[in-house]
């Protein structure tokens, strides 16, 4: 396929080799959304002026799912970030799949368990780990082992992870602090120009304002029931 988009990237790390969601719903839902707006904001589309989200070039991507998002934002009054995410979300996580099995990169199987509740899977066609997931995995690893510089694409999806709380998961094996630290290095990083960072640093915060709004209902549920 083309070059995967910051969406297609996130859903095959978010998904384990078994096809199986392993980050969760909504919190894959709201990263995704996060990611439209990262491929914008890199894009030159948009940026953040006065604490909401602005259009600032109308021309179409030729990527039919950023242009719809495009759409979305020009047709609408201004927003926060924060406001989006939720708005755009909405069929997200079916779009970006679909896209990645018409193009090969993973299969759906559909079953039930234990016969009666129905289940999706989107394993690989080949049981392993798609060739472009372990690509972008390393290009990850690669910035947080580094000192130096990272590139736009590398450093919002690392930005994105740690605003799902999917980087617990991919980099458990390195040690936290030292994660931390140089994640927090790349964000203060030169790495896009200043109207591009903000947006990027709005987004991160809207998502993870989403997705912990998102937890502490699930939780708040659980306690009551």
């Amino acid at each position: 396929m083309n070059r995967l988009l910051l969406t297609d990237e996130l859903v095959l790390l978010a998904y384990d080799d078994g096809g199986t969601n392993r980050l969760g719903r909504p919190h894959l839902d709201y990263g995704l959304a996060g990611a439209v707006l990262l491929e914008l904001a890199l894009a030159g589309r948009v940026e953040v002026t006065g604490g909401r989200l602005a259009v600032t070039d109308p021309a179409p991507t030729g990527v039919p799912l950023l242009d719809r998002a495009l759409a979305t934002v020009a047709g609408d009054r201004p927003r926060k970030p924060k406001d989006w995410i939720g708005k755009l979300a909405k069929g997200l996580p079916d779009r970006v799949l679909d896209g990645l099995v018409d193009a090969g990169v993973l299969r759906r199987e559909s079953d039930r368990v234990l016969w009666v509740f129905p289940r999706t899977r989107y394993p690989s066609p080949t049981g392993a780990e798609p060739a472009v997931e372990t690509a972008a995995r390393e290009r990850m690893l690669a910035a947080l082992a580094a000192a130096g510089p990272v590139d736009a694409r590398t450093a919002a999806l690392l930005t994105l992870t740690r605003a799902v709380g999917l980087d617990r998961k991919l980099f458990r094996e390195l040690p936290r602090d030292r994660v931390k630290a140089r994640l927090a290095e790349i964000a203060a990083g030169d790495w896009a120009s200043a109207a591009t960072k903000k947006a990027i640093e709005e987004t991160q915060a809207a998502v993870l304002v989403a997705t912990t709004a998102a937890a502490t209902a699930a939780i708040a549920t659980t306690t009551v029931s």
